[in-house]
């Protein structure tokens, strides 16, 4: 049996809310990547470590079509995506 194929689009943080958009067929494994310092350029350079939210598709030209339209976003909608999916810690959120 032949299991489904996922893809999916992603948005990465830093702490001084540094962003990058990327697409991947596993974004655990590719979390784990940004966070360890193993991908270079961008991401690497500027610390960019914290997934920050991410969308499932099953196919891969939609996935890359939302990617394009998140890429479009202005960076302060955005920061904005990362700011409304951060976790609640102990109720303070």
């Amino acid at each position: 049996m032949r299991t489904e194929r996922r893809y999916y689009v992603y948005i990465m943080a830093s702490r001084s809310l540094n962003l990058y958009t990327g697409i991947t067929g596993n974004v655990y494994r590719r979390a784990l990547e940004h966070k360890s310092g193993s991908i270079g350029g961008f991401t690497k350079r500027y610390n960019i470590n914290r997934l920050v939210y991410y969308e499932t598709f099953r196919y891969v030209g939609n996935a890359i079509a939302r990617e394009k339209q998140i890429k479009a976003w202005t960076r302060a909608k955005r920061a904005r995506v990362d700011q409304e999916h951060q976790p609640d810690v102990a109720g303070l959120g």
